[in-house]
């Protein structure tokens, strides 16, 4: 049974790659990116929010109706709908977001009036620089806020540290809110590595590890429905309902907890090199 997460089908027309494996019409789609600084990706026109796209992602729109679009995420496979406002063309972003967050503004200067907000991993054309700002086709950032797309994150744990007391948002991927896996992918992403959108997804990254190996940094605990990342030998980092927010905890308080809550016994536990 195909996952409706990551089969580019509508229900009305499909992504060519499904050539035979459905009756609707097919499209090779249209190459198009987020222009909106955050956008909820929905499981139908007007419904449910399963995770969220940033300014700058690329997709690929396979379908439109209502005022919604259908579309692929070119970075992990999810699709969903999208308000058909948040997605057009661009220039090729040129440098991404480092900050948890930061602001576009109206002006090259601190005291500019903000235009928006941006979160940790959006991506930007800079199409040059006034002094200490780089200007965009959408406002202006602070240099010191953006890296090039080129220049990865060099530790995933340390990205989802600088996220530290955002609150906790059910299918949210930004620092206004984001959920366990989330938060798990904001940060292999920063750091240049592929990650899928859902826990139980993420469950197959890496190799698993016996549960008499020691854990260390990076490796990721799996309960049913949550993940949670190792910082070291005794304490995780994760965006959980518990603290509602991204929040480290010891972890064997966190297996007694949530054992204790009704949330079950510790699934896998992968180590992504």
């Amino acid at each position: 049974m195909m996952d409706r997460r990551t089969t580019p089908n509508s229900g009305r027309i499909a992504h060519i790659s499904l050539a035979g494996e459905v009756s609707v019409p097919l499209t090779k789609g249209e190459a198009a990116q987020i222009v909106l600084p955050l956008i909820d990706l929905l499981d139908k026109p007007g419904g449910a929010r399963d995770r969220q796209l940033l300014l700058g992602a690329p997709v690929t729109v396979i379908d439109r109706d209502k005022g919604h679009a259908f579309i692929m995420s070119d970075r992990d496979g999810y699709c969903g709908w999208v308000a058909e406002r948040a997605v057009g063309e661009g220039p090729e972003p040129t440098h991404w977001v480092v900050a948890p967050g930061t602001h576009l503004y109206s002006e090259p200067m601190v005291q500019a009036q903000e235009a928006a907000g941006l979160s940790l991993g959006s991506r930007l054309a800079v199409t040059g620089a006034w002094g200490a700002w780089a200007n965009t086709p959408h406002g202006y950032v602070p240099l010191c806020h953006l890296r090039p797309v080129e220049h990865f994150a060099p530790d995933p744990v340390s990205v989802a540290e600088s996220l530290l007391g955002t609150p906790y948002l059910w299918g949210g991927n930004s620092r206004s809110g984001i959920d366990c896996s989330g938060l798990v992918q904001v940060a292999f992403h920063a750091a240049g590595r592929d990650c899928p959108g859902d826990s139980d997804m993420q469950m197959a990254l890496g190799r698993g590890l016996s549960p008499t190996e020691p854990l260390k940094r990076g490796d990721l605990v799996f309960w049913k429905g949550h993940v949670a990342m190792v910082v070291n030998e005794n304490t995780l980092i994760h965006a959980n309902g518990h603290t509602m927010s991204v929040s480290y905890e010891g972890i064997r308080g966190a297996i007694g907890r949530i054992s204790a809550s009704g949330g079950g016994l510790v699934q896998a536990r992968q180590r992504v090199d």
